[in-house]
């Protein structure tokens, strides 16, 4: 039978395609979002009266039993819950309140009359594993009867070259359980697909190991070089994408830079080419110049109260990401002649290209959700 799906917090649309590409036959019914932006660009992109602009705290479990979905896709607001929100308060931040609507009144009572969904897929930014939320929402699942597996995984495993960590919470009706979890590892925060790939231990932290280790398979892929996702026509120095003179002289020591030949990116934000740190990588479209050297003349210019330091800089070519590579780094859209998907992800003509980097920033890695989904599915 095939399966329906409800998809909360639908943003612009990377879990509904993450479950279009799993092989699950079936289909989104109806997805819930309060951004307005979002919910054009997603009806852009998917079929037409399939996203509801709405408050989720107003849902209703009669509302949402009336879909009869089998499967609950959520990706909640991460502020309350990430380390870049110096404020962040966890259950207590308002913006936390509509997740736990859904997971303490509505599903409790959907459990009561037996409408509720047989599978969830929870997607949030690392940091939520040590939350009050995750805890109350564990203990809830389980109590209404759910098998629950937690994951914390990144981009990079899957071949990606994003550095993206993300926390990913997987729950299914019992007698339904995980393929590859037994008893004794089952409250693990696993850094693997349970018997898909080795878990992951980030090369520049050997030391940070996870909670569980096994001998697994090879990795499923090999990182991809950056230049593999960039755009034919974006070069250097005539890019609508290059960084202004202003922010270079200022903040231009502070950007985490890559190469085309890099294997590796931080993770994009909402705030990427509005904020610096811990925002999002930059590219250096040259790759014959030493980046530390060149930054060293900079300095030393700066330090000299040099006018025209910043032009030490130029010969690197330094640029943003466009939102067109962002979308393939995010696996929304498929590499430059690479056919292997189908569609085509598309932007309504009136959103501003600072909405584009909030929106693409805020949402999921469809690769990675794409896998737990199929894994999700698996049976003994």
């Amino acid at each position: 039978m095939p399966v329906r799906a409800a998809e909360f917090y639908s943003g612009i649309g990377g879990l509904h395609l993450a479950f279009t590409r799993s092989g699950v036959e079936g289909s989104v019914v109806q997805a819930f979002d309060w951004d307005q932006n979002a919910c054009q660009v997603y009806l852009a992109n998917h079929y037409p009266n399939i996203v509801k602009k709405v408050d989720i705290t107003t849902l209703t479990a009669t509302q949402l039993a009336s879909l009869g979905a089998d499967l609950w896709l959520l990706s909640p607001a991460c502020q309350p819950y990430t380390v870049l929100n110096r404020n962040a308060k966890g259950a207590s931040d308002p913006r936390a309140q509509s997740f736990l609507h859904l997971m303490l009144t509505v599903l409790p009572e959907m459990a009561a009359a037996n409408t509720h969904p047989d599978r969830l897929l929870v997607e949030n930014v690392a940091g939520f594993e040590t939350s009050s939320t995750r805890q109350i929402t564990v203990s809830t699942l389980r109590s209404l009867g759910y098998s629950t597996l937690e994951l914390l995984l990144t981009p990079l495993q899957f071949g990606i070259p994003n550095s993206r960590l993300r926390y990913y919470l997987l729950a299914k009706k019992t007698p339904l359980s995980f393929l590859h979890v037994l008893t004794h590892n089952r409250d693990a925060i696993w850094r693997h697909i349970p018997g898909q790939m080795p878990e992951w231990i980030d090369p520049r932290s050997e030391s940070e190991l996870g909670s569980f280790r096994e001998e697994e398979p090879a990795p499923r892929h090999e990182v991809r070089a950056l230049q593999d996702y960039l755009d034919e026509t974006q070069a250097g120095a005539s890019s609508p994408y290059t960084v202004s003179d202003k922010v270079l002289q200022k903040w231009g020591r502070l950007f985490d830079i890559v190469l085309p030949s890099s294997r590796r990116t931080c993770c994009f934000t909402r705030g990427y080419t509005q904020l610096v740190e811990r925002a999002g990588s930059i590219i250096q479209m040259n790759e014959e110049l030493d980046t530390t050297e060149i930054f060293n003349k900079f300095l030393q210019a700066q330090s000299n109260s040099e006018d025209e330091a910043v032009k030490f800089l130029h010969p690197l070519q330094l640029r943003y990401f466009s939102p067109e590579e962002l979308l393939r780094i995010f696996e929304f859209n498929p590499l430059v002649n690479d056919s292997t998907y189908t569609s085509q992800f598309k932007w309504p003509e009136d959103i501003s290209t600072k909405s584009k980097y909030r929106l693409i920033g805020n949402s999921v890695n469809v690769r990675v959700v794409q896998a737990l989904i199929e894994y999700l599915f698996l049976e003994e």
